[in-house]
This record gives C-alpha cells, sequence and structure tokens, in this order.
C-alpha cells in the first residue's frame, strides 16, 4: 500500500478505548477544541482515524472469522501448536460462544468506529456538510459490519448518556441504507491517490449494492428462519447501485492482472478496487495473512524472512477443487505439490525447496531402524487432509512434515518480501473490500434472482466479462445461481465475503472439513450470525444475548 500519509491535528484513538462496549458516552468532544475544522485539508486530518479504525480486524480478526467459519479454508493444530484454546477450531466447527477470543475484535473495531465517527461529526457540527457525508459513510459501513456478524446493535449517532438498547438488525438495515441514500450526492467522485481508501460516492453505492442483495437475510424476523426463497425487494435497487459504478467509467477489470490485485506494492493503481483498507508493514501495520497460510517449515521460500511463520491455514480440497477452469489466472491463488524456491512472484523450477529431515521427521510414527538417519527431502504438500488418529479435540495434523504438508497455501495477497523483524511479520498488501468484479457479479446475481436486467446485460454476459480477464473458458450458455456462486468462490476466496455468501445461499450449515465433530452444528441455523462477546455483555447488563447462545 502506497497511499499517501497524513499529519493527524488529533487523535481520537485513545479515547475510542473507552467506547468500544458504548460505555463513559458521556465526553463532550467540543470543549477540546477552540475552532472546528473549515478546511478541507483539517477535515482530512482528523478523520483518519475513522478510517483506520477497522484495520486491525480487517487485517486479522475478520478475515479470520468469515474465512475460517466458510468451506474455504481450515486452521489446523501442529501437536500442542495452535490449538490456542479451541479458538480456530470452534470457527470450523461451528460451535462458538460468546467466549471466542477472536470474535471480541470485529465488535470492538466496528463500535470503535462507529464511536470515532460520531464524534468527528459533533466536531463538524454539520451532518449535511459535505465534509460530514464521508463520516457517515463510514459510520454506515460500521453498522454493516456489525448487522452482517452480530445482528442487533447499539444505534448510536451522538452524544448519549446512558447504555443504549440494541435495535433490531431490520432497523439497523434500515439506518444504513438512509444514511448511503442521504450522502451519497455528496460524496466524493473523483477516484484518486486522493481519495484512495476513502468513502466516495461507489464506495456507497458498492455497500448500497450489497446491503440490498442481502436484504432478505438481514429483515428477517429470525435469522434461523432465513430460506434464500424468500422474497426480496431491492433486487432492482442491487442492479441500480451497480449501474452507477459501471456508468462513471472509473474502474476496471483490465489494468492488472488478477494476482497483481493483490501484492504487497498494490495501491491506487488498482482500478479493480473501489474501496480498500491501506496497509503497510511499518506504518500501517495490521496485515499477516501469509503468516498463517505460509508452510510451517517454509520461512525462506519466498525470501530469508526474519521471524517464523504459523502455517496453520490450509485451503479445504472440496474448495480447491473449483478453481478448475483452464487457463484461469485464478488456479495460481493457490501453491501444492512438490515446492520450489519463489522469486520474483513465481516458483523457481530450477531450485527444489528442500528440508533436511529424516523419516521419523517426516512421520513421527515411523518405526524402522533408520528413522533418524538425515536426507534432504523435496517438500510436497497434499490436497488431502487428515487429523492425527486422536486429533479431533484439537483438529490437531501433526507437527512432522507430514501434518506440515497437508492442504495447498493461498499465496494470492503474497508474502511481503522486504518485511524486517521490527516490521513483526506485518505485510504491506492494501485488503480489498469493495471490487469492481463484484459490482459485476452482484448485477448477475440480482437479475438471476428477478431484477429487471439493464445496458443490455445478462448474468452471463457479466460473468463472461470476469472469464474473459482471467483467460478462462467463457460461458456458452445461461448459468445457474450455483454457477455464479462457484464464480464468486473463484474471484474472492481469502477476501473474506465467502461466510456472507453462504448465509444468503442457504448453505452455511452444509458439510465441509471436519465440521461433523459438532454435528448439530448442521441445524444450527442461529449461528448465521454470532453471539456478543461475553466482555461486552458484561458491561451492557441490560442487553439480551443473541438467540441461541448462553448469555
Amino acid at each position: 500500500m502506497k497511499s499517501k500519509q497524513y499529519i493527524r491535528l488529533l487523535s481520537l484513538s485513545a479515547l475510542a478505548a473507552t467506547l468500544v462496549a458504548c460505555t463513559d458516552l458521556e465526553v463532550d468532544i467540543k470543549s477540546q477544541y477552540t475552532e472546528f475544522p473549515s478546511t478541507e485539508r483539517a477535515a482530512e486530518a482528523i478523520s483518519a482515524d475513522v478510517y483506520a479504525a477497522y484495520r486491525e480486524a480487517l487485517g486479522y480478526n475478520h478475515w479470520m472469522v468469515q474465512t475460517l467459519s466458510s468451506d474455504e479454508a481450515v486452521s489446523l493444530a501442529l501437536g500442542t501448536d495452535y490449538y490456542d484454546g479451541g479458538r480456530f477450531r470452534e470457527l470450523h466447527v461451528h460451535n462458538w460462544t460468546p467466549d471466542n477470543a477472536i470474535l471480541p475484535g470485529i465488535w470492538n473495531g466496528a463500535m470503535t468506529g462507529i464511536n470515532l465517527a460520531n464524534n468527528v461529526l459533533t466536531i463538524f457540527n454539520d451532518d449535511e456538510s459535505e465534509m460530514a457525508a464521508p463520516m457517515r459513510a463510514m459510520r454506515a459501513y460500521f453498522y454493516f459490519i456489525l448487522v452482517d456478524n452480530f445482528g442487533d446493535a447499539p444505534l448510536i449517532t451522538g452524544k448519549v448518556d446512558r447504555i443504549p438498547d440494541r435495535s433490531p438488525r431490520a432497523e439497523i438495515a434500515r439506518f444504513i441504507e438512509s444514511e448511503l441514500l442521504a450522502v451519497r450526492d455528496r460524496l466524493p467522485t473523483e477516484v484518486s491517490a486522493a481519495t484512495y481508501g476513502k468513502a466516495t460516492r461507489y464506495m456507497a453505492d458498492a455497500l448500497l449494492a450489497k446491503l440490498y442483495l442481502n436484504w432478505a437475510v438481514y429483515t428477517s424476523g429470525d435469522v434461523a428462519t432465513y430460506t434464500p426463497s424468500m422474497p426480496n425487494s431491492k433486487l432492482d435497487q442491487v442492479v441500480a447501485m451497480c449501474d452507477d459504478i459501471i456508468e462513471s467509467g472509473q474502474f476496471n477489470l483490465t489494468s492488472h492482472k488478477f494476482l497483481e490485485k493483490f501484492r504487497p506494492n498494490n495501491g491506487p493503481q488498482i482500478k479493480d478496487f473501489i474501496f480498500a483498507m491501506p496497509f503497510d508493514r511499518e506504518k500501517q501495520q495490521g496485515m499477516t495473512y501469509a503468516r498463517f497460510w505460509i508452510h510451517r517449515s517454509g520461512q525462506n521460500q519466498f525470501a530469508p524472512l526474519p521471524q517464523s511463520v504459523g502455517g496453520t491455514f490450509r485451503v479445504l480440497p472440496a474448495f480447491l477443487a473449483k478453481f478448475n477452469l483452464e487457463g484461469d489466472d485464478r488456479n495460481g491463488s493457490y501453491m501444492g505439490g512438490l515446492q520450489y524456491y519463489w522469486s520474483d512472484y513465481a516458483p523457481d523450477l530450477s531450485r527444489p525447496f528442500l528440508i533436511r529431515t529424516s523419516k521419523r521427521g517426516i512421520d513421527q510414527d515411523y518405526t524402522g531402524d533408520d528413522g533418524n538417519v538425515t536426507f534432504d527431502w523435496h517438500m510436497e504438500t497434499t490436497k488431502e487432509i487428515e487429523l492425527r488418529p486422536d486429533g479431533g479435540p484439537t483438529l490437531n495434523a501433526g507437527n512432522d512434515q507430514k501434518g506440515r504438508s497437508m492442504g495447498y497455501r493461498s499465496v494470492k495477497f503474497y508474502m511481503d518480501v522486504n518485511v524486517t523483524a521490527a516490521n513483526n511479520r506485518n505485510q504491506s498488501n492494501d485488503v480489498p473490500v469493495f471490487r469492481y468484479a463484484d459490482i459485476l457479479l452482484m448485477k448477475a446475481e440480482a437479475i438471476l434472482r428477478g431484477a429487471a436486467p439493464t445496458k443490455g446485460d445478462s448474468p452471463q454476459s457479466l460473468i463472461n466479462q470476469i472469464r474473459a480477464y482471467v483467460n478462462a473458458p467463457v460461458l456458452v450458455a445461461a448459468p445457474t445461481l450455483d454457477d455464479l456462486l462457484d464464480e464468486r468462490a473463484r474471484e474472492f476466496s481469502d477476501e473474506s465475503w465467502r461466510r456472507n455468501d453462504l448465509i444468503r445461499y442457504g448453505k452455511f450449515e452444509e458439510d465441509w472439513g471436519f465440521k461433523s465433530l459438532y454435528a448439530a452444528g448442521f441445524s444450527e441455523r442461529f449461528r448465521r450470525i454470532f453471539p456478543i462477546p461475553r466482555p461486552v455483555m458484561e458491561v451492557n447488563t441490560n442487553w439480551t444475548q443473541n438467540d441461541g447462545y448462553i448469555k
């Protein structure tokens, strides 16, 4: 990420720490200042913390929760390493509780953003100004995160003097809609390095399209009773929002090849990115995806990295099988089989990746007399994933080379090879939230579900725009909804949208990976939203926990 840095005139981050659980809300923010910002540069500076509020969550907690609770990937324990109290296992087998240690990062990150946005709006003292519009759009984005993950949420738009009740999910969804519609005409239409990572008209359009596509999910009286056959009254609005982005002419799929878009040097030059979170290994830290994907013994496979890697994430075989289109650039999202050193974003087939080990080092159960004789083993990862015979309780695959090498690995967000020990494994890969490719596929899905086609587009032609830019075979027949879901899998793997897609499609409770270790998860539809984290409930004692979860 290479977006410019802003000099902050004030820092609201410290204040946010007291607000994330919706307490201590009587602070009169205006009392700290003698005058309000009146220039664009001043507004930009005090808004910087709002844009950064969800960075840490998006770089770790949010990504882990969306990915591991879906059919994309599993995080394995390696012997006693990386069980970590079951936080990863719970997400995979769908038996998480309010005590899950990853969930608070999502809630706190979103609530921090809401409170910071409210504070800045108080400083501006004019919600109808052009300076206020981006803050209202960002507040709507943070509320979208809460609605999507936790359902009901406290609706806070200014100073309050008591812990507010949680408003129904449908009410929050309507609030998000009304806020975005109210400000979209006052949001910037410029798309440049100056507006990169910020709220623009097209960010609001994309968020509205996503909200509308999931409208039947978010407005269902009971999340557990939602079915994909329920009518969605907002499908034509999905198309309208997508068309506004398309007609702007400011975005395209083809400015860069597919995998180039996700490298550590990405940024505003990627014309597929409508809204992204900037990361930098030195100044905007928090993104460490590669740490969990790289093979446990592969610390030096991409560069001489100064610190160890986790190597616990593995793509599930059934999900990997979707990457099966001949010539598709997206097939390169995952690496597997015999391993080589990588250079310049590609494996160097003249340099096999060798590990000095033994037969017992490869398989800890090997009993031959030559088990400890060392040799150079050409690392090979397998598609299939098997747990140790007693590995179910912890998802333990073993900490031998066999266990470390099960499962293909994502290289979509390629390791930042310039990382130093001081950077503590942080990467500079910016993370897209909304992409132009998503706009095309959301429009295609809305039409498939009943929206009126526009601009001569059809689901087939829209998908074929995607297929063409990644060099995949074009569709020769009209796609089904399942075809479109598979296309979304190929396009948006590792981008934190799979859980959202599976819930909308009614497939979140299906069988994959090791979910059968908690068989009730196949029928517990209340898990389409997460519980409010226990630390939040302990502060907000007047709240009721989400249905199905113990307070």
